[in-house]
């Protein structure tokens, strides 16, 4: 199950970018992610024009921090653009934060991912010290999904244990950061998610075919 993540590199007509690689890839892969440089580079309008038929995840990789006003707010912005879920961190906490943005995705049909780890080092320095809290948070609110790190796959095995089989664990990393496709699955993930390695090859549609190939085996092996 592969999420792609649509970041565009510098000096490259981004609108159109981001609808090539859409349109290769649309009928294979189960999401697209997109960040904040992208939503600023393209705008809302531009991007619900280019997804406006797409049924898949839609993900506003926005890592929404702040105090719930604030958040909710956004959320319900990115709602109204045809976004169908959105990624904010769990560390800014429960009460007047994450409960009020919970509430505004309920009342909008968004998903609501929260980040309980990161695939950098430096998630290991404060966020990881508080995973489980920060799973404790996501089971409050009733998040849909999680994100931890493909590049640490113990940690995706404890946040599974943590928090059950019910909610979806996506897992950045594959590729270019260095997992290999298929381990975070194998460690208990639901969605693996790729960018550079299949957005900034020659041929988008090979590279990610042959992702989810390897997927598929490492996968198939790892259950047996």
């Amino acid at each position: 199950m592969i999420i792609v993540a649509l970041d565009p590199p510098q000096n490259v007509d981004v609108e159109k970018w981001i609808k090539i690689r859409y349109d290769e890839l649309k009928e294979y892969v189960q999401g697209f992610k997109i960040g904040v440089p992208a939503i600023i580079r393209v705008g809302l309008e531009g991007l619900s024009k280019i997804f406006k038929d797409y049924s898949g995840l839609l993900i506003a990789d926005l890592k929404l921090a702040d105090i719930g006003d604030v958040m909710a707010l956004t959320a319900s912005i990115v709602g109204d653009y045809g976004f169908n879920a959105v990624i904010a961190h769990a560390f800014v906490g429960y009460s007047q934060a994450v409960d009020e943005l919970s509430k505004t995705c309920e009342k909008k049909g968004l998903k609501l991912i929260l980040v309980v780890s990161m695939s950098h080092r430096g998630s290991e320095e404060f966020i990881d010290k508080h995973l489980e809290s920060f799973v404790e948070i996501a089971k409050r609110v009733g998040s849909w999904g999680l994100v931890a790190p493909a590049t640490r796959p113990l940690i995706i095995k404890r946040v599974r244990e943590l928090i059950g089989s019910e909610v979806k664990i996506l897992s950045p990393g594959i590729g270019v950061q260095g997992a290999e496709p298929g381990t975070a699955i194998c460690y208990g993930a639901d969605y693996e998610i790729v960018g550079r390695a299949i957005t900034h090859s020659e041929n988008v549609k090979q590279s990610a075919l042959k992702i989810i190939e390897n997927q598929k085996q490492r996968v198939a092996k790892c259950r047996g």
